[in-house]
């Protein structure tokens, strides 16, 4: 191969490795808030938990949208991903859950994070919430699901919350839920939107 050939290979392979860096870097450039619905598009493995009337994951998109929704008038940039994660950064990422339980109305609201870091925000949202929600709350991270969280590793915020809005499974929490999903999401934005330092109304519940 002569020298002529060999510098034509050369910067064909840098433009190549300058293109994939780009494209890498635009898919993983921070964005401020990532919105993850819970169980999106999973067939096999943990779907999301069931009532004979209705489906987690039904949910989860219906709240996960709203949310996103919201912040877009509030002109915050957001990214909303289904269950499959890959890697990405944020200020603030929250996933959206409801809880089941075998036995029904074992179970109720709560929260998990991955770190001290995000602490105080999940006590914001937790003080907020509980003037809304009038059932069951289980301390933070009660599970090993929500302490360690499989997207935790993937999504590289600041800030991250998984939260359990409620018991699906419960007949008197489900009927209480439904009707109030898009108020709740409104008030997940609401309280992102703060976290953020925005100056935004607080939604009427």
């Amino acid at each position: 191969m002569n020298i002529k050939n060999r510098s034509a290979t050369f910067f064909a392979i840098l433009i190549l490795l300058l293109m994939a860096f780009i494209l890498y870097w635009s898919t993983t450039k921070p964005i401020s808030v990532i919105i993850q619905a819970g169980h999106e598009g999973r067939t096999i493995g943990n779907t999301g938990a069931e009532s004979k009337l209705y489906k987690e994951e039904d949910w989860n998109i219906l709240v996960a949208d709203e949310v996103a929704k919201q912040l877009i008038v509030w002109n915050i940039d957001v990214k909303r991903i289904p269950a499959k994660v890959q890697f990405a950064r944020a200020k603030i990422a929250v996933s959206i859950h409801f809880d089941g339980a075998e036995t029904p109305c074992n179970s109720g609201a709560s929260i998990g994070y991955p770190s001290d870091a995000s602490y105080a925000f999940a006590q914001r949202w937790k003080k907020l919430y509980k003037n809304y929600f009038p059932f069951k709350w289980h301390n933070d991270n009660f599970t090993h699901s929500l302490k360690n969280y499989y997207a935790y590793k993937w999504i590289q915020a600041e800030k991250f919350l998984l939260l359990e809005l409620g018991e699906i499974t419960c007949d008197k929490q489900a009927k209480w839920l439904k009707p109030r999903l898009k108020k709740i999401a409104h008030l997940i934005a609401y309280s992102i939107a703060k976290e953020l330092g925005k100056d935004v109304k607080k939604p009427k519940i």
